[in-house]
């Protein structure tokens, strides 16, 4: 199959970000990413806004570090505490779940998806958990959430 090289002006999935030059089909290049204006065929003239493209890269990348950094300072430092139906001696009914989990955070204002959400398996027991959150690849932060019950535990 035939390759050529593009530079990409704007960050493909499972491709490259902007100003990476990649090796695609032939194909992929001209009926994909060149009429949707992802990419541009690397020419000698193109080479030349390749440093445009990089600096534009640089400074959405360090954008989203800072954000990502504050957006989990936030959540490190908030008190979550997760209402459960009990029954007696305080034994739940049902468990905790990522929704459940990201239903709590929407309230309190972050935009969480299910998959910042990193190893969670349900909770079954009333007290305080941990769980981690992958925000950025070089930002995970663990937070604390404690699981109480709505109505009062009779022993």
């Amino acid at each position: 199959m035939a390759t050529t090289e593009v530079l990409l002006i704007q960050q493909v999935a499972n491709l490259g970000a902007e100003g990476d030059r990649v090796k695609v089909k032939a194909g992929y290049a001209r009926n994909w990413l060149l009429p949707r204006k992802l990419a541009i065929p690397l020419t000698q003239a193109n080479k030349k806004h390749l440093e445009s493209l990089v600096k534009a890269r640089e400074a959405r990348e360090t954008n989203e570090l800072h954000q990502a950094e504050d957006i989990g300072s936030k959540i490190a430092a908030l008190n979550l505490a997760i209402p459960v139906k009990t029954g007696e001696g305080g034994k739940m009914f049902g468990s905790v779940t990522v929704p459940q989990l990201l239903e709590k955070l929407e309230e309190q204002g972050f935009h969480l998806e299910r998959r910042h959400i990193v190893p969670f398996s349900p909770i079954k027991e009333l007290g305080k958990h941990t769980a981690s959150c992958k925000l950025h690849p070089e930002v995970q932060i663990d937070f604390e959430f404690e699981l109480v019950s709505e109505n009062p535990i009779e022993h």
